[in-house]
């Protein structure tokens, strides 16, 4: 049987460049040598504001940029959270050897806290053990995640010790662990990716929550790439000084995208003093639209296909729930909740 890993992302509608270099290339080249366990979450959706009657297409979109970017149904388990009710039942269990101050210390949450002030609410302070469930419930050996996610599995792996020194079994080989061990700790899988910043306010990472105008989406035509990448930040020019961050995010999204010899020679054009912005950027548009073609095209007909998305969260959350009541069980089992 193959490891397993799992990762979840949120159904915030269509996918941008920051969140495909960032994280779901990395994951998706994953599924050769994994069993990949792919979560659209909307639970963890619903902790902050948000409409519900956009709710079914932000997961329509996200599902179709999964598949679109490569992710196989043949290799991999796409899913819904709220279709596999064994995620809210683990939390509730591991909420219950999880000290407060654990969640009150994560970083995401504070930043969180100051930003929604009122409307904190039960569902945000617990995301992390939500989180941990999502992942325990695999029985994930790693997590694929980018460095401002590390916090938040590092308490997933506090609270899988937590459990495991609670409720550690005498009959270790029972669960296919000498240690008596239910749940792995869960190792941390730095995505290849780069952190990709904003294109208006470079000094940000790339979000959606900032606007349309500071992101590119997979699903963006070639015309928009162009315009967007137009009216991105950089300098007044180079000045011999330190490079601007947002000078910085266009040489790094170059690096990316564009060849060796096209990096170098821009860079070069740069230390000159003789760079003209327009033309870096409009190289840039080709080669980015050049690379994402193809997943455009397939999401152009997979959009198409409204019947077979359906069908793969479906049974992909069927075959979710195959194995989540498994490990629930065990779990419930060392918790003395197994009663007949």
């Amino acid at each position: 049987m193959r490891q397993r890993y799992f990762s979840g992302i949120q159904p915030t509608g269509e996918l941008h460049i920051g969140n495909y270099l960032g994280a779901i290339k990395s994951w998706i080249e994953l599924q050769d040598s994994f069993e990949g366990i792919f979560g659209i979450v909307d639970y963890h959706a619903i902790t902050e504001p948000y409409k519900p009657e956009d709710m079914p297409k932000r997961v329509f979109d996200t599902a179709l940029d999964y598949l679109a970017a490569g992710l196989d149904p043949n290799k991999s388990i796409l899913l819904i959270q709220s279709f596999v009710p064994e995620h809210t039942e683990m939390a509730w269990l591991l909420s219950s050897v999880t000290p407060v101050s654990w969640v009150e210390r994560v970083p995401t949450y504070k930043e969180k806290a100051r930003q929604l002030k009122t409307q904190v609410n039960m569902g945000l302070l617990s995301y992390p053990v939500l989180m941990a469930a999502d992942i325990v419930l695999y029985k994930s050996t790693i997590v694929p995640v980018g460095e401002d996610q590390l916090p938040h599995l590092e308490l997933t792996r506090e609270i899988v010790r937590s459990f495991n020194s609670k409720y550690r079994s005498k009959y270790g080989y029972k669960y296919g662990s000498k240690s008596g061990d239910i749940f792995p700790e869960p190792q941390a899988y730095l995505a290849g990716g780069s952190r990709i910043m904003s294109l208006t306010e470079p000094m940000k990472k790339m979000s959606k929550s900032l606007g349309a105008h500071n992101y590119i989406a997979l699903a963006d035509p070639p015309d928009v790439i162009r315009k967007k990448l137009a009216k991105a930040v950089t300098d007044i020019g180079p000045g011999g000084g330190e490079m601007s961050p947002g000078t910085k995010n266009l040489f790094q999204l170059m690096s990316l995208f564009s060849s060796k010899e096209t990096c170098d020679h821009f860079k070069q054009l740069y230390d000159e003093g003789n760079i003209r912005y327009s033309d870096m950027k409009q190289k840039l548009a080709d080669d980015i639209i050049s690379d994402l073609g193809p997943i455009r095209d397939r999401r152009l007909a997979l959009s198409l296909r409204p019947e077979y998305i359906r069908k793969v969260l479906i049974e992909g959350s069927n075959r979710a729930r195959e194995i989540a009541r498994q490990t629930l069980h065990e779990a419930k089992e060392r918790m003395g909740l197994t009663y007949f």
